[in-house]
């Protein structure tokens, strides 16, 4: 293979990534805790909601209810950690892509 075809590939690939990138940016991961906590955090990391069943709201369980709305936020960032490493790998063919 020579430079101008490395090159082409090299750009494809960057195109893929980028491409596949911004789908997960925009995709919706949902964790829902204990039945009383769901959480729902776009692929880019920002927080769309955070609903909390009306039973949920009581004083004795302000500490437990905490805890799942932590939980549930990091169990959907590591799956959005997790679905870009397979991105990543299903693209360049190894963990952590291009660096871009």
């Amino acid at each position: 293979m020579n430079m101008q075809q490395m090159m082409a590939q090299a750009q494809k690939m960057q195109r893929e990534l980028r491409k596949a990138q911004a789908e997960l940016a925009a995709k919706e991961f949902v964790v829902s805790k204990g039945g009383a906590v769901t959480v729902t955090v776009y692929g880019s990391k920002q927080i769309k909601s955070v609903n909390i069943d009306a039973d949920a709201f009581d004083a004795d369980n302000k500490d437990m209810v905490e805890d799942m709305i932590a939980l549930a936020i990091n169990e959907a960032l590591e799956q959005i950690e997790k679905e870009s490493e397979e991105i990543n790998e299903r693209i360049t063919g190894q963990r952590g892509g291009f660096g871009f």
